[in-house]
């Protein structure tokens, strides 16, 4: 009597060829998405995150186009300023870091730190 292959995920008897680990995709796509769960997370996946949480902040808090916000507010939210996607230069040598099409400027004023707040535009193309 042969013995009996169990599927990796839900436990149930497989049915069909000998060399079969998952009853059907179902299974075999859970059980990578539970195991990629437990692991630790890839590089990639967490500069994704903080990408995404980083466009998440600036787009909550810049609702007309272009705002200042004093850096304290947006760091203690989880804001990091090293993790952006491209940059631009203005005509005065300021560089504006991006998130997507969130931009931000690193100022200090009245020893303060503050960003300021924009969005991209068409003319930034250039």
């Amino acid at each position: 009597m042969r013995d009996r292959k169990m599927c990796k995920f839900c436990g149930k008897e497989l049915q069909g060829r000998s060399d079969k680990i998952y009853c059907d995709v179902h299974c075999k796509s859970s059980y990578h998405y539970k195991r990629s769960l437990e692991g630790k997370p890839t590089f990639y996946n967490r500069v994704d995150k903080q990408l995404k949480l980083n466009r998440r902040i600036l787009k909550s808090f810049n609702k007309a186009g272009k705002t200042t916000v004093r850096a304290t507010v947006l760091l203690s939210q989880g804001f990091s300023p090293k993790f952006f996607t491209h940059y631009w230069k203005n005509g005065r040598g300021d560089v504006y870091f991006f998130v997507y099409e969130y931009g931000f400027l690193k100022k200090t004023e009245k020893g303060r730190d503050k960003y300021v707040l924009v969005q991209w535009q068409d003319y930034m193309d250039t």
